[in-house]
């Protein structure tokens, strides 16, 4: 779909009240398959590639607000007045943009592992946090140590190496972003702070935070909870920043009750 100027990748499946989906820092719409092909049996679930990720177009330089305008400029396309909008990680910075910026489109709202304010986005601080570590590491060896640390405790090693077999398969299908891509995704997310208008969301609004998250900890989920008015804070105790792959089927469950209220 060619949206303010740009083509954005954007997938449909199912019929049923519209669920925008919406995906994490340097991913992509694939991984948001498995709850795609779930809620697709109850929902229409519209899944958008990120400007910058997969295979939507990918400027040099983008903003959150440019992101946030895309959501809303692939509802209009869509003749979508109104959807359930749900954002996992960086998708939950858009999502609680659009819904603090045109409440009156969202019924409901789910946010994934999300923060609410951040100066760099949080993968970019935990690279800063391990400065000497990381020194000297080309921009994949840097990408596969903070994907080795951003499991809970008790996720099984099988987990772990799956999920690196998956991001090797996006590499060789040209879904992964090189290094100057992946900077303008992270400046994209520098210094923005919903705190101030998370008031405004007049949503219902469901909150997923894994316990072991280091980039977004539950913390940061229970700040948003206590901002956005009827909200509900689940933490997944298993899970750390990946609880679609740590702890699925509880995630899934959660998404879906929620979304059938």
């Amino acid at each position: 779909m060619q949206i303010n100027g740009i083509n954005l990748n954007v997938q449909r499946s199912g019929e049923g009240p519209p669920v925008v989906m919406l995906h994490g820092l340097t991913s992509n719409l694939t991984a948001l398959q498995p709850e795609m092909e779930r809620l697709s049996q109850s929902f229409e679930v519209i899944a958008v590639d990120s400007r910058g990720h997969g295979r939507s177009d990918k400027p040099a330089r983008y903003t959150l607000q440019d992101h946030i305008d895309d959501v809303v400029g692939v509802m209009d396309a869509l003749k979508l007045e109104t959807v359930n909008l749900i954002g996992t990680s960086a998708g939950s910075y858009i999502a609680q943009g659009v819904a603090s910026q045109h409440p009156e489109r969202i019924r409901k709202l789910v946010l994934i592992v999300p923060k609410s304010n951040g100066k760099t986005s949080s993968v970019a601080r935990f690279i800063a946090q391990h400065e000497d570590e990381v020194r000297g590491m080309s921009h994949d060896e840097i990408q596969a140590l903070v994907l080795s640390r951003i499991f809970a405790p008790s996720t099984p090693q099988s987990v772990k190496e799956a999920q690196a077999i998956r991001s090797q398969q996006q590499a060789e299908q040209g879904l992964t972003l090189d290094a100057q891509q992946a900077e303008a995704a992270s400046q994209a997310l520098a210094g923005f702070d919903f705190r101030p208008v998370l008031p405004q969301i007049t949503a219902e609004t469901l909150v997923i935070s894994g316990r072991h998250d280091i980039l977004n900890p539950p913390e940061e989920g229970q700040l948003i909870a206590e901002l956005i008015p009827n909200t509900r804070l689940e933490i997944l105790e298993h899970s750390g920043h990946l609880p679609n792959v740590e702890e699925p089927e509880r995630l899934l469950d959660l998404i879906e009750g929620f979304l059938k209220e």
